[in-house]
């Protein structure tokens, strides 16, 4: 009866571990072998931004706090080679630091590799300086750089351009 029981659970837990969308090596386990996975080889890009244009409009104002989109252009020199259109929302207060999140579509070159690519940043904005982090969008790179991940950020003058960053690596 031991052997039944233990052989039931051993069973079970089998069946509930490769119905799991979320186990990785469930393949391989039901084909018998084990994931060698290496692990992604990571690159560190730098460089800077430069704004060419930027248009804000606030949509929802009270009492001194504002709601604001703002569309950038912008290009990157460096590692980070090419340009940017950026979609934006931001919360203003009225001593004029912000809190901001972005979508952005970068096209050209990184690290030698061209394509295009999706940023989403998260910006706080206090005394003119922006400071932000950002990821890449996963499954949003095309050309050379499908397959891209990475997350960074940047410092700088707000609108006025900024140092950028970005860990990179390829699935």
């Amino acid at each position: 009866m031991t052997r039944i029981l233990i052989m039931s659970i051993v069973s079970l837990g089998a069946l509930l571990f490769a119905a799991n969308p979320h186990s990785k090596e469930r393949g391989e386990m039901a084909a018998g072998t084990q994931s060698q996975t290496e692990p992604h080889t990571r690159a560190h890009g730098k460089g800077k931004t430069i704004v060419h244009s930027s248009d804000a409009k606030p949509y929802d104002q009270a009492e001194g706090l504002s709601l604001i989109e703002i569309n950038i252009s912008e290009t990157f020199t460096g590692d980070i080679d090419g340009e940017s259109t950026v979609r934006s929302l931001k919360f203003q207060r009225a001593d004029k630091s912000a809190s901001q999140v972005s979508m952005q579509r970068f096209s050209g070159k990184l690290g030698g590799r061209q394509g295009t690519f999706v940023l989403q940043g998260s910006e706080n904005v206090e005394n003119g300086k922006i400071k932000a982090t950002w990821f890449v969008v996963p499954g949003s790179g095309t050309g050379g750089l499908s397959g891209l991940r990475g997350e960074g950020g940047f410092e700088g003058g707000f609108g006025k351009g900024s140092d950028v960053w970005l860990d990179y690596w390829f699935e």
